[in-house]
């Protein structure tokens, strides 16, 4: 199985966040991949024209699966997206093929850092305590130190409730993130965790720029968008590639 991963689209309406969307799916549809994962922060602004238009552009010949992060909002998503209405936590279960990905929502309205309510840990527990296949956890704020002070900020609150879960179940395979809009890759609950690179935006790290990091210039808006590239083989190893997207 491949699946392809990006992260951070943040569509808003707007040229430059279409455009290097359109980029990065046009390539995914050349490629010959099982499932695409988008990872959160879809809309800028979480308004309902921003998801008309993640509706309109994050589609594919293979599914494509989605969950919310911190620039998104719960009502109007589920109202685009899901057909749906409320305010509850977007946690969902996919299949695809001989795998399972259990997406959850670390969004905590009004913030930028991450939660997994009690609502989703207990969904969670019941979903890989009667998985029959391999899991790919899914969810969008990093639950693992990057080294970057600006993204550490905003971090996953509650990484040790999730780390115990995913320890307890050797079903799961990996965790898949992304809000760090950079590539990354780690340990956590004795499994692989991957950040998907950006597509809006790259992070710029510590050691890699002699400004000082804040808000205004720690993203990189010049940098090519990138996807990662998971593979998960028949014995149940896994590889990652990570990869820019050509013009």
């Amino acid at each position: 199985m491949i699946i392809a991963h990006l992260s951070d689209t943040h569509l808003d309406g707007g040229e430059r966040a279409l455009d290097r969307t359109r980029r990065v799916m046009r390539y995914l549809r050349g490629c010959r991949v099982d499932v695409i994962l988008v990872s959160g922060d879809l809309a800028d602004h979480g308004e309902i024209h921003e998801y008309e238009q993640v509706k309109a552009e994050l589609t594919a010949d293979v599914p494509v699966l989605m969950l919310p992060g911190n620039h998104d909002r719960r009502s109007p998503y589920r109202k685009v997206l899901l057909d749906g209405a409320g305010d509850a936590p977007i946690n969902q279960l996919h299949r695809v093929g001989g795998a399972l990905f259990a997406l959850c929502d670390s969004s905590i309205p009004g913030r930028h850092d991450g939660l997994l309510a009690p609502e989703t840990l207990a969904w969670l527990r019941e979903v890989l305590a009667t998985a029959d296949a391999p899991v790919f956890v899914g969810l969008h704020h990093h639950p693992i130190p990057l080294h970057n002070p600006l993204v550490d900020s905003i971090g996953l609150l509650n990484a040790d409730d999730l780390a115990a879960i995913i320890q307890d179940c050797p079903r799961v395979v990996a965790t898949l993130c992304g809000h760090a809009h950079a590539a990354a890759a780690g340990t956590f609950g004795g499994r692989p965790v991957l950040a998907a690179p950006g597509v809006v935006s790259t992070t710029r790290l510590p050691w890699t720029t002699d400004d000082e990091l804040t808000w205004e210039n720690t993203a990189d808006l010049d940098d090519v968008p990138g996807v990662a590239f998971h593979v998960l083989a028949d014995d149940g190893a896994l590889t990652t590639h990570f990869r820019v997207v050509p013009a």
